[in-house]
């Protein structure tokens, strides 16, 4: 089976290939700076859009919130747990429940070094899921202080406030099962509705891991007869999700937590997630839009800017070594699963001698197409979190950080060109002053601020939040936007709740559209950064060392967009730069090794959410409908 598959696929591939080259070439557009006093309504497009947003949440998949979705245009179709069969309308387990089958590791994999995939034999199916557990999360939050004062988080009008509730689970304890849940103790192993009479949907529950090794190991991927399929020609199976996450977490001998709330899903049907719902039957969602790489916020939020990621330099642009307390060595310790030796911040993948590159790079070496891991040599990259080297506000940042890059942004590019854009970033304003919404901005999501040039880009270029309601009230936006809520309001589980985030979204959706004049040329994207360690059951395609990951929720909100379609073109962070580029004609790419180099995918009849051209992501023209000028 392996071998039949992967000839489909080579060829296949070999064809896509040769006609994605011919619609780069046709994409090809000069490049002219505007004037720097041209508004950006008069500034020169591909398309009717002179504004696009993109407003990016926090850690949900996309099966966590479309699990039970029905589009509006059933021919379009969709992939979610319910056109699966994996889950029924009101959440129960579906006829194909087994598909999302979860399994404990009963012997270990790659002779007790770190593993990539188990085989069949290696895993044994759990009769219950682990209990979904609170993780830590506080009867209230720390936060609800702060929200009580005076005019609460301006990142909400006045008539949100209430929704912070008390900011926690009402609950006695932090660590074991979430007794809101349903059966908690008795899960079948698969996807369950989170939401319940006791747990309803705009509930504060428990985080879960999601990082660089760990979420690779909770794909299990693997090109063998027990892993690939016509439809999965990479064989990520995504069955070690709750199994990864609780022997990681739990010590020997200790209590077990963040457990088996990987497998949560809200469930539309019953009203959960009611924004997205709405959003999705009025304009144009994709049903295959991923987290550009395996791993966090950091290194999720990055590709926004650079279509690549941030490597450890001596912050000239050139690669150097960080000390080696601060190398990651994800091989168990002994008697563990994945109890790592030593978890840190950085992972050379060029050296394929190092503890965990070897069994990954085997992996991406057999698929059936041919892939650029995009690992220099000598070069380290981010397997968590890491601090850029800068505070929001331009000041250098003590402690672990990230070095300054000398890599070309998005940003820079814009600013080249004269076409404006600003970053608007939820606690700007506060961040380094006596407010108590200082800390409360995230300096990792900001991917400009990994950038050398970065303090000379704050006073042009960042902004709060509250300065976008300014310049959508005034219409003054830019032509580029981003916006990052604020970390009570970012929809991030255990210090946030969908609910906010679905809050905060639709406030600058409304306040968009109350200008007329300025919602005739707009178009807002709204995103997470990442799937949080929630289980997706889409088709995952490797273009880099790095990822893809999971998918994530995306929708076009937009006068070009209407009508309740769903997209399944292959898309990720990076397509956002690709959309920009090619929109304003900017020509060219980041780099030489940046995704927006890779060609828009080519979609099979047969199976439209595998690529035949892989590794290949879009540019998210898919999402509109211009008529004969805009492509």
């Amino acid at each position: 089976m392996h071998s039949q598959f992967t000839r489909i696929w080579r060829t296949r591939i070999a064809a896509g290939a040769s006609a994605a080259a011919l619609s780069a070439l046709a994409f090809a557009a000069s490049v002219q700076a505007a004037d720097p006093n041209t508004p950006a309504d008069a500034i020169r497009t591909a398309t009717p859009i002179k504004h696009v947003i993109i407003i990016v949440g926090e850690n949900r998949s996309f099966d966590h919130l479309f699990a039970t979705y029905v589009p509006r245009h059933a021919q379009e179709g969709i992939l979610n747990l319910l056109s699966e069969g994996i889950v029924n309308a009101d959440g129960t387990p579906g006829r194909h429940f087994a598909r999302a089958h979860q399994y404990q590791i009963s012997s270990a994999p790659n002779d007790g070094k770190f593993f990539s995939s188990a085989a069949r034999a290696n895993k044994t199916l759990y009769r219950t899921l682990p209990p979904p557990d609170v993780n830590g999360v506080g009867a209230v939050s720390p936060y609800i202080g702060i929200l009580s004062l005076a005019g609460g988080d301006p990142g909400l009008p006045p008539q949100d406030q209430s929704l912070f509730g008390t900011g926690g689970t009402g609950l006695s304890f932090t660590l074991g099962p979430d007794t809101r849940i349903t059966n908690v103790n008795a899960l079948p192993p698969g996807p369950f509705q989170l939401t319940s009479p006791t747990m309803p949907f705009d509930a504060f529950t428990g985080d879960t891991i999601h990082q660089y090794f760990q979420m690779v190991q909770q794909m299990d991927c693997a090109i063998d007869a027990e892993h690939v399929s016509r439809s999965n020609p990479t064989g990520c199976l995504h069955d070690l999700q709750s199994a990864v996450t609780t022997t990681y977490s739990t010590p020997p001998g200790g209590t077990p937590h963040d457990t088996g709330q990987t497998m949560a899903f809200f469930n539309m049907q019953n009203g959960d997630a009611p924004l997205f719902k709405s959003l999705a039957d009025q304009y144009t969602m994709s049903d295959n839009y991923h987290q550009p790489v395996m791993g966090g916020t950091g290194p999720d939020s990055q590709p926004l800017g650079f279509a690549d990621q941030v490597f450890f330099s001596d912050g000239n642009g050139n690669p150097a070594t960080p000390a080696a307390a601060n190398i990651y060595n994800p091989d168990p310790q002994p008697g563990t699963l994945n109890r790592y030796t030593h978890r840190a911040q950085w992972f050379n993948c060029s050296d394929e001698t190092q503890a965990g590159i070897g069994a990954i790079a085997s992996y991406l070496q057999s698929l059936p197409y041919r892939l650029q891991t995009r690992c220099g040599a000598g070069e380290y990259w981010q397997a968590v979190n890491v601090d850029p080297a800068f505070t929001p506000k331009g000041l250098p940042q003590s402690g672990l950080v990230v070095p300054p890059t000398a890599q070309r942004s998005i940003g820079d590019v814009l600013t080249a060109n004269n076409i404006p854009w600003k970053y608007y970033g939820g606690g700007f304003n506060a961040d380094g002053t006596s407010s108590p919404f200082n800390g409360s901005y995230c300096n990792i999501c900001n991917p400009f601020e990994y950038q050398s040039n970065y303090p000379s880009v704050v006073a042009d270029h960042m902004r709060d939040v509250t300065d976008l309601f300014t310049d959508l009230a005034n219409g003054t936006l830019p032509a580029v936007a981003y916006v990052k809520p604020d970390g009570t309001m970012d929809g991030h589980p255990a210090s946030s709740k969908w609910g906010l985030f679905e809050a905060f979204a639709k406030n600058i959706i409304e306040l968009a559209q109350s200008n007329r004049e300025l919602w005739a040329t707009t178009a807002i994207f709204v995103t997470v950064d990442e799937g949080g360690g929630y289980y997706d059951s889409g088709f995952i395609q490797p273009v880099d060392f790095f990822g893809t990951g999971p998918r994530i929720p995306m929708i076009a909100v937009s006068p070009f967009s209407t009508g309740g379609h769903i997209s399944h073109v292959y898309n990720e962070h990076s397509s956002f730069v690709k959309f920009i580029e090619r929109n304003w004609q900017l020509g060219g790419t980041l780099s030489e090794r940046s995704r927006d180099n890779l060609p828009n995918p080519l979609q099979d009849e047969d199976n439209t959410y595998v690529p035949r051209n892989m590794p290949a992501i879009g540019d998210l023209f898919d999402l509109f409908h211009f008529g004969r000028d805009g492509g």
